[in-house]
């Protein structure tokens, strides 16, 4: 685990090596099993993650169905923002499609490494804009794109994503029925051939 991190770790080169190994040496790492449930719908969020292998699924249930709004890879971090940053219940899930090698911070740890290596404060202010601005973008696309269109961006920007998750939940982030995906696929697949 401790080298998968490092390696995940040697993706940021502002860190020089003394920083990489504080670093590596205060993070807490854990392995979760595909279908373990990290925040459930109603629980206040206590931990941040970032992802060094594996998926999670971020969903609502509304009306008793599932409805996944988000999938989060290698190289993301995965929060419930508004309920780690207010302490309010959470109102979706984070669930692990994946088994999954996880980073696991909290607020007091993430203060910790921000005071023993200060660019760290800038460089996570910068992933929250980055994220905050992702999210914006993926949100006005959802509501802009047709279910073809949504389909066409996922093949274009994460084509790994539909064979690492069971297609009705990508019919579900696609805000499609399955058989409507299996149609949008066929299509897709025509227009290629």
């Amino acid at each position: 685990m401790e080298n998968e991190f490092r390696a995940f770790i040697s993706n940021f080169p502002f860190l020089n090596s003394d920083e990489a190994k504080i670093i590596v040496e205060n993070t807490i790492l854990r392995e979760f099993n595909k279908g373990y449930i990290l925040l459930k719908e109603g629980r206040i969020s206590k931990e941040c993650y970032a992802i060094v292998r594996g998926c999670i699924r971020e969903f609502y249930i509304k009306d008793g169905l599932e409805k996944t709004t988000a999938f989060f890879t290698e190289g993301q971090s995965v929060n419930s923002f508004s309920s780690y940053t207010n302490q309010v219940p959470s109102k979706h899930f984070l669930e692990c499609s994946e088994d999954c090698l996880l980073t696991v911070g909290s607020q007091s740890l993430v203060d910790q490494m921000c005071e023993r290596i200060p660019r760290l404060t800038e460089f996570i202010k910068n992933e929250v804009e980055k994220d905050a601005g992702e999210l914006q973008e993926r949100m006005a696309s959802f509501m802009t794109s047709s279910p073809e269109e949504r389909f066409t961006d996922l093949m274009e920007n994460n084509p790994s994503l539909m064979n690492r998750v069971p297609q009705h939940q990508i019919a579900s982030y696609l805000g499609v029925t399955p058989e409507s995906l299996s149609r949008i696929k066929k299509r897709a697949y025509q227009k290629k051939a």
